[in-house]
């Protein structure tokens, strides 16, 4: 019986699985709230049954960088360390990885109808696949090939600096400036990205926010979820225009991990904000954003990008990792 969990800034998902060969059967799995607890071994406390197996092995996705089998988690205010969960869990071995590893082992998984292709491209066969997903942060991930299979590659690209493009962006990056030390691209692109956007055209009065649309916003839970429905129900100018921005960095930064990594195999975008999104993705906005990377821009071109439609990928790449498959 193998354990494998994803754990998020918002939420943390939990499954068990039985090896039966090469193949994982899932027996169980559960979505936790990640704030309502103190730690994931008490995640893991709550989930585990007294009529369950003995665990074998067991395998998590953590939001942020692993040093010797610890992470203090980005976003969330846990400590992983994999000798406390090893405890827990009877002495099971435990894999611990950074979440986008878990994501980028997990694509490996995926039937093709778990992938929308958003741009053909022509990939190369065994070529270099990048990941991208933007959520409560943003992850980065490459995918290498070494003859014999995939291995995905840690990274905290997400905290690198976000690269402006055009006069509306830095002004963007100045207005952040005003806010924050420094402007990452997770800045823009995850946690309250799309808000922060929101938030500079409504400040420097590039767009007029309707007072009724500001309130909506205001009420809102989740702001950012507000603006992106305003925007997809065209409601406010204020709202499409942020969105609009949102998606053209989006396919700026897909472009530019297309670059860093030579990524032939494809751009893989995944995570739950780009899968409702998919419609708004798949037009010039981020296709042009994507593509203009002048003068490598012809291969770029090559490159494909799908978006990951299986909302549980990383927990099935810390299943498969934690399996050794």
């Amino acid at each position: 019986m193998i354990l494998a969990g994803d754990v998020g800034g918002t939420k943390t998902d939990l499954a068990l699985l039985e090896r039966q060969g090469d193949h994982l059967v899932e027996r169980r799995s559960h979505r936790f709230e990640s704030q309502r607890y103190p730690d994931l071994m008490s995640v893991i406390r709550e989930f585990l049954a007294p009529g369950d197996a003995s665990i074998e092995s067991a395998g998590f996705g953590v939001p942020g960088p692993v040093v010797d089998g610890r992470c203090e988690a980005t976003n969330l205010s846990w400590v992983v360390d994999v000798r406390d969960l090893a405890s827990v869990l009877g002495g099971a071995h435990v894999t611990l990885v950074n979440d986008l590893v878990a994501t980028a082992a997990g694509v490996l998984e995926l039937a093709p109808d778990k992938l929308a292709t958003i741009y053909a491209g022509e990939p190369r066969p065994a070529g270099t696949r990048a990941v991208l997903a933007p959520g409560t942060g943003l992850g980065e991930s490459v995918l290498y090939w070494d003859g014999a299979g995939y291995h995905a590659v840690p990274s905290e690209a997400g905290h690198a600096d976000y690269a402006a493009r055009e006069p509306e962006e830095f002004a963007l990056v100045r207005h952040l400036l005003g806010r924050f030390t420094r402007v990452s691209v997770e800045r823009v692109l995850a946690g309250p990205g799309i808000t922060h956007i929101y938030e500079f055209l409504r400040d420097t009065h590039a767009v007029v926010a309707p007072a009724g649309v500001e309130a909506e916003i205001r009420a809102a839970d989740d702001p950012n979820a507000a603006i992106t429905r305003l925007a997809l129900e065209n409601r406010a100018e204020i709202c499409v225009r942020a969105l609009d921005r949102w998606i053209a960095i989006l396919g700026a930064e897909a472009g530019n991990l297309a670059l860093r990594t030579v990524a032939e195999g494809g751009v893989y975008l995944a995570g739950g904000i780009v899968g409702q999104l998919i419609e708004r993705i798949a037009g010039p906005t981020f296709r042009d954003a994507y593509l203009a990377k002048s003068p490598l821009d012809h291969l770029v071109r090559a490159i494909p990008v799908r978006v990951v439609l299986e909302p549980r990928t990383a927990m099935l790449g810390a299943a498969r990792l934690a399996a050794g498959i």
